[in-house]
């Protein structure tokens, strides 16, 4: 029998319809298809940054998407289940494929999308997503929309995407713990993975979404960033605590991330948000690498690093171990290269010595301000530590430096009369190279010379996630500067009066506020 002309145009008409879609208007991101699905989701400023980036990606603006940020707020929930779903309500033709470190994991997630679609199609006045799951293709690894050509495939990371092309790929959490991270043959089989499998399954302008937590600095994300086509990927790093200047969700520094775990109180039933002293809590009950690649997405070398973190751990002491033996108290600056608002860091660290010869970084207060606001830092540390002199670089500033500090002295003081005299001011030139002086100090932190004190605020944790990270090459930051300055001071007096001077207790305490 011949096929009439009319009957081929009809098919191929059917066809090109079976494949055209109209996007639902009512969801325009995922977190508002989330809060369709369930009005008690909460919406937080990192929640916000990641719907944006997944429009980008639906739109085709972006392929290549990266999203790390600390465990339990969200990120999973909104990117790899309800992503997948934005998409499929978007476009019912999208074959979609998740991967994770376990198939259960993944297939959780396929369940959970599945789930949402059975759970919401109009029934018994529930919201309809218009979209049905196909009857003889519904399991949890795999299922496709019902007249469509798209679905959601579930595998492990040992497990194969042979078959269809995925026209999106959700990566979620390729390493379960520190063991898997820490070993090279784990990191170097999911790179494999990605290179022969993950990558090789992609059909044309398909993106791919990796959503984790940070382990290791060599785990996947770190060498997708890293490899020659790195710059293909958006990297979106959320820390639980803004560390930086150009923080991505535009907090101030030290400001915590507001949290999309709230607690519900059992006999009110009042939901409240994390509190800055929960995650102060947190903070402290973890070590430095951990914080610093778990909550703050900064990954710090095992090896490489100039500071190692079993040097800052083992070498904690309590404040109330310096009671009445510090002898000698000092405040180091490492001042911004520019004068402006917008300038780069200015290093402020507040470092001691004992009169056994053990040093104590005591403060960071690091800030970012005009020189007369890091002066006035400065000064306000000294006042607060009754610090016995105050070391200052002078590579970029010469003269100005000590002017400026003259100038933020008298302009505390104009209003309210000084307590004390100011002490000495000692500006520094540094000779060497950062690396060469950052090896003398980390040498003493190896040797057990050098304590951190533990007073429960975390105040150090911003200056030790630097110390863990830096490599020694390139720029060092700002508070590793401020801190080398002050502990070669202490260490090496012949860079100031020549000996450490004792004072009486009393008088050492006498003059700190606050504390």
């Amino acid at each position: 029998m011949t096929t009439s002309w009319a009957e081929v145009a009809a098919r191929e008409f059917e066809e090109v319809t079976r494949h055209t879609w109209t996007p639902d208007p009512r969801w325009t991101t995922p977190g508002a298809l989330a809060r369709a699905i369930d009005p008690n989701v909460r919406q937080t400023p990192a929640l916000d940054l990641i719907d944006s980036a997944l429009v980008d990606v639906e739109a085709g603006r972006c392929d290549r998407l990266i999203v790390s940020m600390p465990p339990q707020e969200g990120k999973s929930s909104r990117v790899t289940t309800v992503g997948p779903l934005w998409f499929l309500a978007r476009n019912p033709d999208r074959r979609i494929a998740i991967v994770s470190y376990a198939q259960s994991l993944a297939q959780g997630f396929g369940r959970d999308i599945r789930t949402y679609i059975t759970n919401n199609s109009g029934d018994e006045g529930t919201l309809d997503l218009n979209l049905r799951i196909a009857a003889d293709n519904g399991s949890a690894g795999q299922w496709q929309i019902a007249g469509r050509r798209g679905g959601v495939r579930s595998v492990g990371m040992s497990g194969g995407l042979t078959g269809r092309a995925a026209d999106a790929l959700f990566i979620d959490d390729p390493i379960s713990n520190r063991e898997q991270a820490d070993s090279k043959v784990f990191r170097d089989r999911h790179w494999q993975w990605w290179n022969t499998v993950g990558s090789t399954r992609l059909a044309p302008r398909a993106p791919v979404i990796l959503v984790l937590t940070r382990w290791h600095e060599d785990d996947l994300a770190g060498r997708l960033l890293n490899a020659e086509d790195g710059h293909r990927w958006r990297n979106i790093a959320i820390p639980a605590q803004a560390d930086t200047p150009d923080d991505p969700l535009g907090r101030e520094l030290g400001e915590f991330m507001d949290s999309a775990r709230w607690w519900k109180d059992p006999e009110t039933l009042i939901e409240y948000p994390r509190t800055r002293e929960e995650w102060e809590a947190i903070k402290v009950s973890k070590d430095t690498r951990s914080w610093t690649a778990l909550y703050q997405q900064r990954p710090a070398p095992v090896d490489g690093a100039v500071w190692k973190s079993p040097w800052i751990e083992n070498n904690r002491g309590k404040t109330g171990e310096m009671y009445g033996k510090l002898a000698k108290i000092v405040v180091s600056i490492d001042p911004a290269a520019t004068s402006k608002k917008t300038s780069d860091m200015t290093g402020i660290v507040v470092t001691g010595i004992d009169r056994e010869g053990t040093g104590w970084v005591l403060d960071d207060r690091t800030m970012k301000g005009t020189p007369l606001e890091w002066a006035t830092a400065a000064w306000n540390a000294v006042l607060d530590w009754n610090a016995d002199e105050v070391i200052i670089e002078n590579n970029q500033g010469g003269e100005m430096v000590l002017e400026v500090m003259r100038s933020a002295w008298n302009h505390i003081h104009k209003e309210k009369p000084a307590t004390r005299m100011a002490p000495r001011v000692t500006p520094v030139h540094a000779s060497q190279s950062k690396r060469t002086r950052a090896e003398s100090i980390a040498a003493l932190y190896e040797t057990g010379k050098v304590k951190h004190a533990a007073d429960g605020t975390g105040r150090l944790t911003l200056l030790e996630a630097q110390m863990l990270t830096w490599t020694g090459t390139g720029d060092s930051p700002d508070r590793i500067d401020a801190l080398v300055h002050g502990l070669t001071v202490l260490f090496l007096p012949q860079h100031s009066d020549g000996g450490v001077a004792t004072r009486p207790t009393q008088q050492r305490w006498a003059g700190m506020r606050g504390r």
